[in-house]
């Protein structure tokens, strides 16, 4: 009977690997917008006119961008939570022989959903995270043939 339930677990398992290794990419770009965000502080007191203006925009875009990472690394914890859960009462229902099939199939379920909207949420920071990427007009220097 154990050796069923470590083989069941195997799949919730796989699926806590991918979190963890989607947490650290998360992290890693946590760590680097806030680098940037300190970076543009620094050059917020320094900058004037259009300047200044640009370095606030992009300083709106890193805070929209840490907030939306924030929220998907607590998704993210969530889920690897409810999965350690759903293994954890697999084993539970294997040496307790009870049936727990429906709470199991919930918990996993609610482990998957947490994960889907952490990557939406990831998607998203992404999609922020291009904006800022835009080269502003005034660089382009448009009203020049060159």
């Amino acid at each position: 009977m154990i050796v069923q339930t470590i083989q069941l677990a195997l799949t919730p398992v796989f699926v806590l690997v991918a979190i963890g290794n989607i947490l650290n990419i998360l992290s890693t770009r946590l760590g680097r917008v806030v680098d940037r965000a300190r970076y543009l502080q620094g050059l917020h007191n320094e900058t004037e006119g259009g300047e200044h203006d640009m370095i606030v925009r992009e300083i709106r875009l890193v805070d929209r961008r840490i907030k939306i990472i924030t929220r998907a690394i607590k998704l993210m914890v969530l889920s690897a939570l409810t999965i350690g859960s759903t293994v954890a009462l697999l084993f539970l229902q294997g040496l307790a022989e009870l049936d727990l099939h429906l709470l199991v199939a919930i918990v996993f379920l609610i482990s998957i959903m947490l994960l889907l909207f952490a990557l939406v949420l990831f998607l998203r920071e992404t999609q922020v995270a291009a904006e800022a990427l835009v080269v502003p007009t005034d660089y382009l220097e448009l009203h020049r043939n060159i």
